[in-house]
């Protein structure tokens, strides 16, 4: 259920009605908005009782809300959500770029990547510390050392840092680091790992699970959301289909939907979603056109030699010529960069 409060209620009229469910067990969840506050609420098993919140001084209406995500459906919240950090929103306002490599393999890539990227605009570097592979004999990534290396890049270069949290034991190391915290397509359905970074203060970018429906991926955000992070980002990376042409098939077609059904910001992985890094420019302007609020694409400086992922990295002149292109079709859809 959706308590939306008058225009002009007061901050004492909103406390109460915060009060009242929480008298009721239930948990609320302030919504402020433009013009008017809205007070969410979760933690029923059954119909909420509309009559015990309308009646409250400053409530304007009780709306109940039909879909199983409530938190991160456009009924309980129907403007787009813009999450905020240090380096620059994240969001519909503007078309973002997240690149860099697979994963951190040593400073002097880590410190080159993010030279170069802050050097053609973009914000944000992307580099796993803790690498979950399909294979346990592949490279794993360098844990906390690698993390170390993210934040003096961080201090160095003035980016934000975008990296993978994999369990809950370095929740706190990986928050310290980045600036949203990356959960991968294996754990999108972890639910002890998405309690934990519910009570986290930084942004969460969810990837879709490889097999996951819509509905089971908001279901997944409506987790992190319900712990009290209402900063969470989706991201589509392809999905296990019968198709051997590309490592998975990246579900454009799931774009509008979900920015239909949620204000979450909705963000695209084609470095995932085609496992080869010729694919990769088309599908990225694909994405700008589908309406997608950013890219997160992986660049290494000599992709063929990178420890992880390498066939589906771009290098550096192939990812400054499919920023041009991305600019160019962004003015062409009245869209910015």
């Amino acid at each position: 259920m959706l308590v939306v409060m008058q225009s002009d209620a007061s901050p004492e009229q909103i406390a109460r009605v915060i009060a009242a469910i929480r008298e009721h067990d239930l948990t609320p969840h302030p919504l402020p908005g433009s013009t008017r506050t809205a007070i969410g609420i979760t933690g029923n098993t059954g119909a909420v009782d509309a009559s015990a919140f309308e009646a409250l001084a400053g409530v304007k209406e009780c709306i109940r809300v039909t879909k199983p995500y409530k938190l991160a459906s456009r009924e309980m919240h129907r403007d787009d959500t813009v999450v905020r950090t240090p380096f620059g929103d994240l969001g519909p306002k503007a078309f973002a770029v997240i690149a860099g490599p697979c994963s951190v393999e040593n400073e002097p890539l880590v410190m080159r990547t993010a030279e170069f990227l802050v050097s053609k605009g973009v914000r944000f570097l992307r580099a796993g510390a803790f690498k979950p592979r399909t294979s346990p004999y592949a490279f794993q990534g360098m844990g906390v050392e690698g993390l170390q290396i993210l934040k003096r890049a961080r201090e160095k270069f003035g980016i934000g840092i975008v990296t993978e949290l994999m369990d809950t034991e370095y929740a706190e190391a990986v928050e310290e680091a980045a600036d949203v915290i990356q959960i991968g397509t294996r754990n999108m359905q972890n639910f002890s790992l998405l309690k934990r970074v519910g009570k986290c203060r930084k942004p969460v970018l969810l990837k879709r699970g490889m097999s996951a429906t819509l509905e089971e991926w908001l279901m997944a955000a409506e987790y992190v959301m319900a712990g009290g992070n209402y900063q969470v980002i989706l991201c589509e990376r392809g999905v296990r289909t019968f198709s051997d042409h590309s490592r998975n098939t990246l579900d454009l077609s799931v774009i509008p939907p979900a920015k239909a059904l949620s204000h979450l910001p909705v963000f695209v992985d084609p470095s995932h979603g085609t496992g080869k890094r010729a694919y990769v420019p088309a599908m990225s302007k694909a994405a700008l056109a589908a309406g997608a609020d950013g890219i997160l694409v992986e660049a290494h400086p000599d992709p063929d030699h990178a420890l992880s992922d390498g066939a589906q990295s771009l290098d550096f002149p192939g990812l400054e010529k499919l920023l041009g292109e991305l600019r160019t079709l962004a003015t062409v859809l009245g869209r910015e960069m």
